[in-house]
């Protein structure tokens, strides 16, 4: 399912050069993945050997757009939960306010830091 997935999402992408975050599971560090790698071109970026927590905040949002959109709604095709979910992430960014954030949004946040 992973390599058809990575797969797919290129051939329907030509051109693009994705950077693809993982943990260290069987299937991206196994040889198939490698040559996926090899023939599309895109760069890897894993999570440190024994580091759990570098997945952690990836793992944080995707609970967190789970709990407050994907079970909350029914969709009736893939291009109204694609469509959706870009909307969900634009609200995340910018007009979710963050209790940790001091209350601000997580955009806020961050030019706020720079």
């Amino acid at each position: 399912m992973v390599m058809n997935t990575i797969e797919d999402a290129l051939e329907k992408n030509p051109g693009a050069t994705p950077i693809i975050h993982s943990d260290r599971g069987f299937q991206y560090t196994s040889n198939n993945y490698y040559q996926l790698k090899e023939t599309y071109g895109f760069e890897v970026s894993m999570s440190r050997p024994g580091k759990c927590l570098d997945n952690q905040p990836i793992e944080s949002f995707w609970s967190t757009l789970k709990s407050e959109y994907y079970y909350r709604k029914k969709f009736d095709s893939l291009r109204e939960l694609s469509n959706g979910i870009k909307k969900y992430i634009d609200f995340y960014q910018n007009k979710r306010y963050v209790p940790k954030f001091n209350g601000l949004s997580p955009l806020e946040y961050r030019k706020k830091a720079a």
